[in-house]
């Protein structure tokens, strides 16, 4: 085997790459719709799933089986402060952006809080903080009256570069080049992947253990918000509950792109091709006339099996 074939083949993000190719040309084939235009409309609706599960690749690295539930709570509330108090400004925008972001990293904040000091189960931590968040919004939801997005976020959410590549899918291209840097060449990639793989021994090996869970729950957060924003721009406001499927999604995306459930590995490249599938497959069960029931379904049982081929290889 040549070199480059080795190391193609050991690519954790290879499967989830060819997956995609697979499901775009059978889905083209299907609908007769087999052009670069239905490939770029789909990586623009994979480019806002692949920008929140970064987010949640980062929770699930630590470790544990550790999974940030709160994120749709964040992504709905995010999306209605970008609308709710901009009011379709791009000078307000400039204090309410910032404003939904620290919003985000302050329910990663509290999430890392308890599970470190109040010593609650990840899952258990985040689903509280997502229903205390959910709470927030039925509160401000009686209040929310516009329907306004500022012309900044449209042209993120909306536009393209040059009228060829969506400029929401360079965004999600940068974050998981940003990641991918984090993860290779910085002290906390290194310690993030050593957590994951054996707390006890990342602690005797002097890691910040504490430190580098609350970094990775605030990521999430801020990922999430940031994703709500740019969510509610390509929506045109926000209502209750559109965060709701990128609960099962963003897990879907990180485990199908390669990353570890239980911790310790993290690839980026293949959270954004993980993405790419699972929007591609929801895409084509519309498209076969599969009612909302049967598509949740088909995308839980996808991810059982994906863990269950992955298993050993965890295990080695």
């Amino acid at each position: 085997m040549t070199p480059l074939l080795r190391s193609i083949r050991s690519a954790d993000w290879i499967w989830a790459a060819l997956g995609s190719l697979a499901m775009w040309l059978l889905l083209g084939g299907f609908a007769h719709n087999l052009n670069l235009e239905s490939l770029i409309a789909t990586s623009t609706t994979a480019a806002f799933l692949a920008i929140v599960a970064l987010g949640q690749m980062i929770v699930v690295t630590t470790g544990r089986g550790a999974i940030d539930l709160s994120i749709p709570g964040v992504i709905t509330l995010a999306a209605y402060l970008a609308t709710g108090m901009s009011l379709g400004s791009n000078l307000r925008l400039l204090y309410v952006f910032p404003l939904a972001l620290a919003m985000g990293a302050g329910v990663g904040l509290l999430n890392a809080l308890a599970v470190l000091l109040l010593r609650i189960p990840p899952i258990i931590a985040t689903l509280g903080m997502g229903y205390i968040v959910t709470t927030l919004i039925l509160v401000y939801n009686p209040h929310y009256r516009s329907t306004y997005v500022a012309s900044l976020l449209t042209h993120v959410a909306r536009d393209r570069v040059l009228g060829v590549v969506p400029v929401v899918v360079l965004v999600a291209v940068a974050l998981v080049a940003f990641f991918t840097w984090i993860l290779r060449s910085t002290k906390f990639g290194k310690a993030l992947a050593a957590l994951g793989q054996s707390l006890p021994a990342a602690r005797l090996s002097g890691v910040d253990v504490n430190g580098i869970q609350v970094i990775a729950y605030v990521m999430s957060g801020v990922l999430a918000a940031f994703g709500g924003v740019l969510i509610s721009a390509r929506v045109g406001g926000a209502f209750l509950g559109l965060g709701d499927p990128y609960l099962l999604e963003t897990v879907g995306s990180v485990v199908v792109g390669g990353t570890l459930i239980m911790g310790g590995r993290a690839v980026p490249v293949g959270t954004l091709f993980g993405s790419l599938f699972l929007v591609l497959l929801v895409t084509a069960m519309q498209v076969a006339g599969m009612r909302i029931g049967g598509q949740f379904v088909a995308e839980g049982a996808l991810i059982i099996l994906v863990l269950f081929l992955a298993a050993p290889r965890a295990r080695g």
